[in-house]
């Protein structure tokens, strides 16, 4: 048999070979699979400044620490926040599935300053989403933190640090 007809026949063998009809494989997970299901224990924290105001924030600094923030909490005290750092600048997006208690967050500009508030209605499943394109961190805080600490839009904060830039965003 000449090496061509032979190479043929090998190929159209394994062509052959290669239709057998595997095991059916496990689907794919869908994004609502990779939902937290539990609240995330408490994360490191760093204390924030926010003008004459201290909160100690637990820092959301990982992909799945941002997916899961406060969702399952309960009992959210006045004290209590979270500091989301995301990636890059960009229209921020939070919302509150799994959250049975209302929030307020705070979206941040790169160079730390206050740019909207927001107040984000528990087990609401629509996000709300930043006026801009420039948003970088969020901080989250017991509902109505900011109006009863008297912190609003064009506040800077601050982190030991430095500013926040100054704390996250060195290369």
């Amino acid at each position: 048999m000449k090496p061509t007809k032979l190479f043929v026949l090998l190929l159209a063998a394994n062509l052959l070979a290669g239709c057998k009809k595997t095991e059916t494989a496990a689907a794919p997970p869908v994004p609502q699979d990779w939902l937290p299901t539990q609240a995330q224990p408490k994360l490191p924290t760093m204390k924030i400044y926010l003008g004459a105001e201290t909160l100690d924030a637990e820092l959301a600094l990982t992909w799945r620490e941002e997916e899961t923030g406060m969702m399952f909490r309960t009992n959210i005290q006045d004290s209590d926040s979270m500091l989301f750092v995301l990636p890059q600048p960009q229209q921020a997006s939070f919302w509150m599935k799994n959250c049975p208690e209302s929030i307020s967050a705070a979206y941040i500009s790169p160079d730390g300053v206050i740019q909207e508030i927001h107040h984000l209605e528990k087990n609401d499943t629509n996000a709300v989403l930043a006026a801009t394109d420039n948003i970088q961190f969020v901080l989250e805080t017991s509902d109505g933190w900011f109006e009863r600490h008297n912190v609003n839009t064009g506040a800077v904060i601050r982190t030991e640090k430095g500013s926040l830039a100054e704390t996250f965003l060195r290369k």
